[in-house]
């Protein structure tokens, strides 16, 4: 069965995303010899090139030989980057991790639909993501396979059954590192309030936020029946969690998420318009 790891895989765009996924999968055995980068701008070449990658600013050498072509740029410079590789693909599977590009946007500037639509989220670039992935139909099994692998270089991977699920994907994993890191904020500050000095809050802070993420993660208990285990009668965390409750806390969670997929929805649209 064929391997990423037996691929020619070309990034058009070299940021820290493309880096982290590069970096995955070096360390997972792909040779430096089978990566090539286009990138417009020349610290990022040079940086990439000290790794013994390939590297160039012309995006029309650098898919030549690519089985699977990484796209890795801003909205805003797709369409610049994708019309003139228009017809380009053939025998190429193309991996967008472009926030908002729908496929039918990218089919329409290069030509095909072999196109797998990625949401990743930041923590890849310490390789614990959370990727998202989507495709068509005439993307068979093992395309989708290779894809899995380039991403599950630097986390995990999900498939989903819709287009439109990569909204959700994006309000709940893409932005939710901004949440936890928003209550990380939330819980140094209350430290610091009660006498702790921003050291200690944030050392017991990030240390409970790990600890919390890693025992939802390989308990069989689910997180609300962690919760319940860890919230004794009248204790201090019943006390803290009823607070919670009183502001609706869980109920504006919901809504701020569903705020996060109306907004993707509209990025999509707008980035859909502007390639009419």
């Amino acid at each position: 069965m064929s391997t990423a790891l037996n691929c020619n895989i070309c990034f058009i765009g070299g940021g820290n995303m493309a880096q982290a996924l590069i970096g995955g999968l070096l360390s997972r055995g792909l040779p430096a010899t089978r990566v090539t980068v286009s990138d417009p701008v020349e610290h990022v070449r040079e940086l990439l090139q000290a790794k013994d990658i390939h590297v160039t600013d012309n995006n029309i050498d650098a898919i030549q030989d690519a089985d699977i072509v990484v796209l890795a740029v801003k909205p805003q410079v797709l369409a610049d980057v994708l019309k003139p590789l228009n017809g380009l693909f053939t025998d190429k599977l193309i991996v967008s991790i472009v926030a908002g590009a729908e496929i039918e946007t990218i089919s329409a500037f290069t030509g095909t639909e072999m196109v797998v639509r990625v949401m990743p989220n930041t923590p890849a670039l310490v390789q614990t993501g959370a990727h998202g992935l989507f495709a068509y139909p005439v993307v068979d099994d093992t395309k989708r396979e290779l894809a899995s692998q380039v991403l599950a270089a630097t986390g995990l991977t999900l498939w989903v059954e819709s287009e439109d699920q990569i909204d959700a994907v994006t309000a709940v994993s893409g932005s939710g590192p901004a949440y936890f890191f928003y209550m990380m904020e939330s819980m140094i500050r209350a430290g610091k309030n009660m006498g702790l000095d921003e050291k200690t809050a944030t050392a017991l802070t990030l240390q409970t936020a790990l600890g919390a993420a890693q025992m939802a993660i390989t308990s069989s208990n689910t997180p609300a029946e962690l919760r319940k285990n860890v919230t004794s009668p009248n204790g201090t965390t019943q006390a803290a969690l009823e607070v919670f409750d009183r502001a609706q806390i869980s109920q504006n969670i919901q809504t701020a998420l569903a705020a996060a997929q109306k907004r993707s929805q509209e990025l999509a649209q707008d980035l859909s318009d502007s390639a009419k």
